[in-house]
């Protein structure tokens, strides 16, 4: 019996067909897709290339806020250990994303957000019906070197931690005033408008469950943040450890990295030579998207 309609990122995949966008859930497709389909996944990153995130976020416009007290988990609170230096990212194998959408199920559940909100989405590529088979793309937010987002907001709201790379916001400090939403050329952000699940689909718990995020565990409560704040992904920073490293064996790890069931998202310090991600990019081609914008985004992908 289904209890919670916390998943409705299930229902959510973006469709990169001409609009309107159409909703589909695809059946699962192995990752071994032989050599053609090869071409044809060059094709869709080259769209998504082309076309960026228009449509994503004409799709899922929308958004959602947190609560009131600052954790430690901001470039300038002196508590931050800075003892390590990290540059966290992404590599992910768009031969072995099946489009199951678990990322985004797993993303939700951890984060507790919001109707509207998603800090992870699939995008779905249906137009290679020669061989019936779509392809798909993760897209979390990409942590910028040089991200834009930041540039434009007017209280400074949202920035690039110095420890780790990862771009947070502070929700004391963001007014809501949504320029880093149109800034964000990958439409990686969303807005916290309060609203929340039907009672009769969450059973009355979802709105009650305090958000992990940045460690501050807010409820979100009219009037208060997160709601009317601005709000993306974190790599799940909050399950960092006080030297802010993050344990894949203990469980502390990216809600979708840690539930992909095709072992496409793979995460870890891109500064570190022998992490995974470092070994993924020397032994296979990769890209990134809308690398001619100068924003040097910490995703990449794996053709």
């Amino acid at each position: 019996m289904e209890r919670m309609n916390v998943f409705d990122a299930l229902d959510c995949t973006t469709v990169l067909d001409d609009p309107p966008a159409e909703v589909h859930v695809p059946a699962p497709r192995s990752p071994d897709t032989g050599g053609k389909v090869d071409l044809d996944r060059r094709q869709f990153l080259d769209r998504l290339l082309a076309t960026g995130a228009t449509g994503l976020a004409a799709a899922l416009a929308g958004g959602y806020v947190l609560g009131s007290t600052v954790a430690p988990v901001f470039a300038s609170d002196p508590e931050v250990s800075t003892k390590h230096k990290f540059r966290y990212g992404m590599v992910i194998d768009t031969r072995r994303c099946v489009g199951c959408k678990a990322c985004m199920a797993a993303c939700k559940t951890e984060n507790k957000t919001p109707p509207g909100v998603y800090y992870t989405v699939v995008v779905e590529d249906t137009r290679n019906s020669e061989f019936d088979r779509p392809l798909f793309m993760t897209k979390p937010c990409f942590h910028c070197e040089h991200p834009p987002c930041t540039k434009v907001c007017p209280v400074s709201a949202t920035f690039k931690r110095e420890q780790d790379g990862i771009v947070v916001i502070d929700y004391d400090r963001c007014i809501g005033c949504r320029y880093c939403i149109t800034a964000c050329p990958y439409g990686a952000r969303y807005f916290d408008f309060g609203e929340n699940y039907d009672i009769t689909d969450s059973g009355g718990a979802w709105a009650d469950v305090p958000s992990p995020e940045y460690n501050q565990y807010r409820v979100r409560e009219d009037g208060e943040s997160p709601i009317g704040n601005v709000r993306k992904c974190t790599f799940c920073l909050h399950l960092q450890d006080a030297d802010g490293k993050y344990s894949r064996e203990e469980g502390r790890w990216p809600a979708c990295a840690k539930t992909c069931t095709g072992h496409a998202i793979h995460f870890g310090d891109l500064i570190d030579p022998e992490s995974e991600v470092s070994r993924l990019l020397v032994e296979r081609q990769a890209v990134r998207l809308k690398e001619e914008l100068g924003t040097e985004p910490n995703v990449y992908y794996l053709l």
